[in-house]
């Protein structure tokens, strides 16, 4: 390397490393003396939360009232967001506040007829007796790297599981790719989930099936951390086929989703979950991937947002492969192991440790015994004249050079001639 390049693992932008806010480890922290409430909107309704700021109670019902009312990603609804506060929005939409500007007709019906069901309270509930719990921006749990998406970032996260998901989210990786995987790639996907898991880095895929699962699996079988983000509701296992997996997960890792309790996935929301994979975690990694793959979305959004993208070669005859190596012909990174994707994540001096090719007998003589060994005829005996001769070296310089070679046990004495033993017939290079 020279100077002014500092090799893989340096400091870099990424997701949020700043300790959290002193406040409880789940729900709105409490307000510090002297902290301001956000300004009210001319309705009288609270306006948008300021970064660090707590939610107040009716901001935060109202943002999990949108989690009903629009899509995963809707800019529009966060635009309106930013500008007004949530409270202002679902109080436009459910009839009792202004209508919002840049809105169309038949876009703000169908948002007002989702308004009209939506259940803030009822969804609460439903999460707090399945065990999980709602945040949202302002709350110490927040990871505020979501923040990255803009207006495309999550009204709120729906979760199950004990742990903090923003002191899991610090140290994360993204670990992906296709659904109907090669043996091949769900071995190595496993792999990488439990070495990543064990040496302390939270493995965050989609809980599908394919590479998602084994990522998961093998981060689970280390007792390591691993995080599913769902498309669906916390509480839906889905696919059916995981169900024990998610369940897992549940138990003793964290299942996210943006969607509130009881819904289910459909085709765009599995495509827009991936936008949350990418911003939540430091790197992604793809292993395996069609070049139709939904995990080439997820390779898109984290190079967009500044991530590190790491690829893991297969076989060039494999079309689950293809994916995977255009991106490592662009902007992607060549992995093989855990050590290598912490060497592109981590912190300074996080590297991966240097690979030697494995020490031979032969790589402890000095050249002169190697010239002599290699003068030996590979079958039958050799007359001392002729060795030296082939070897283009004093006869009496190879006869001391042949006595070390069979006290090393590379050669031995046959009468007045001298023959390789296995060890001396070995492959030069091992």
């Amino acid at each position: 390397m020279t100077a002014g390049h500092p090799r893989p693992g340096a400091e870099r932008a990424g997701p949020d490393t700043s300790p959290p806010p002193a406040a409880p480890e789940h729900g709105p922290p409490a307000a510090e003396p002297g902290a301001r409430a956000a300004p009210p909107t001319a309705a009288g309704l609270p306006g948008p939360v300021r970064p660090g700021q707590a939610p107040e109670e009716s901001e935060r019902l109202a943002r999990a009232a949108l989690t009903r009312i629009a899509e995963p990603g809707d800019e529009l609804v966060g635009r309106w967001l930013a500008a007004h506060g949530a409270c202002a929005v679902v109080a436009a939409l459910s009839g009792s506040g202004r209508p919002l500007s840049g809105r169309r007709e038949r876009r703000w019906a169908g948002l007002k007829l989702r308004a009209a069901r939506a259940r803030p309270h009822a969804d609460l509930e439903a999460i707090a007796a399945s065990g999980g719990r709602f945040v949202c921006p302002g709350d110490s749990e927040w990871p505020r790297q979501l923040d990255d998406l803009g207006h495309a970032a999550p009204f709120g996260l729906w979760l199950k599981g004990e742990p903090s998901l923003r002191l899991w989210a610090l140290r994360s990786v993204a670990v992906v790719g296709a659904r109907a995987c090669t043996e091949y790639g769900a071995h190595s996907a496993a792999a990488l989930g439990a070495g990543l898991a064990e040496r302390g880095w939270t493995v965050v895929s989609g809980a599908a099936y394919g590479i998602d699962a084994a990522a998961h699996r093998g981060a689970l079988a280390v007792r390591g951390p691993t995080a599913g983000v769902l498309a669906c509701g916390a509480d839906v296992a889905y696919p059916p086929g995981n169900q024990e997996l998610i369940r897992a997960m549940g138990e003793r890792g964290l299942l996210i989703a943006e969607l509130p309790p009881g819904d289910h996935p459909t085709r765009s929301r599995f495509v827009l979950r991936n936008r949350v994979i990418a911003a939540l975690t430091r790197g992604t990694v793809v292993v395996e991937a069609a070049l139709r793959s939904g995990a080439l979305v997820t390779a898109r959004r984290a190079l967009a947002l500044g991530r590190q993208l790491m690829g893991l070669p297969g076989p060039v005859t494999s079309g689950l492969s293809q994916g995977v190596h255009e991106l490592l012909r662009g902007e992607a990174t060549v992995v093989t192991d855990a050590d290598e994707v912490i060497e592109q994540v981590g912190m300074v001096g996080e590297l991966a440790p240097e690979r030697r090719a494995p020490a031979v007998p032969r790589d402890a003589l000095s050249p002169g015994a190697t010239r002599v060994l290699e003068a030996l005829p590979g079958r039958g005996t050799g007359e001392l004249s002729r060795i030296a001769s082939s070897a283009g070296v004093p006869p009496r310089e190879v006869l001391a050079r042949l006595h070390e070679l069979r006290a090393l046990g590379f050669v031995e004495r046959d009468g007045e001639g001298w023959q390789l033993t296995a060890l001396g017939k070995g492959h030069p290079i091992g």
